[in-house]
């Protein structure tokens, strides 16, 4: 393994986030049954994986067709950032990303797409369009992936007994 594979690895585990998409993964698997949860967070993985997988083989060639460079992607996930940390900052009733709650497991995906997507505007895009360092991406994403699966399913399956056991906190509606 060389220098650039193993940075890309940790560059896009750390975009990734397993560990900070956990609590919103186990939250939104709360009511999903115990047996199911595991298979829930392997198939919203590889949908995130598929997206990834697509927008790095064409991506560069989807912001040429939309005329965006990667300056204003940039600046446009500073300002994403910047209004995520206003509504922190000072709450707003609808939440921080603007809903109350959310209903289904589906958007797990979603929610960890976009953040995944606002990190990696401010990462290193200049690697993925270099021909020669595109196989690195692949295995450095694919590696990625699979800590962050494997992560988000141990972790779904340990907080199961501590979700059975949890009261139920009353919904605020």
């Amino acid at each position: 393994m060389n220098a650039e594979l193993f940075s890309a690895t940790i560059l896009l585990i750390l975009v990734l986030d397993p560990f900070g998409n956990l609590p919103i993964v186990v939250s939104v698997l709360g009511k999903v049954p115990a047996e199911r949860r595991g298979r829930v967070v392997l198939r919203e993985c590889f949908f995130a994986y598929v997206i990834l997988i697509a927008f790095m083989a064409g991506g560069r060639t989807f912001m040429q067709w939309l005329q965006l460079s990667d300056v204003s992607l940039t600046i446009a996930g500073g300002i994403i950032l910047f209004l995520i940390a206003l509504r922190m900052v000072f709450p707003h009733p609808d939440g921080v990303f603007g809903e109350r709650a959310v209903a289904s497991p589906s958007r797990a995906t979603r929610r960890a797409v976009d953040r995944r997507a606002v990190g990696a505007g401010d990462g290193d895009a200049d690697g993925v369009a270099r021909p020669r360092a595109h196989d690195h991406w692949v295995i450095a994403l694919s590696v990625g992936m699979a800590v962050t699966t494997l992560v988000l399913a141990r972790g779904a399956a340990a907080a199961s007994c501590c979700l059975e056991s949890a009261p139920s906190w009353p919904s605020s509606a």
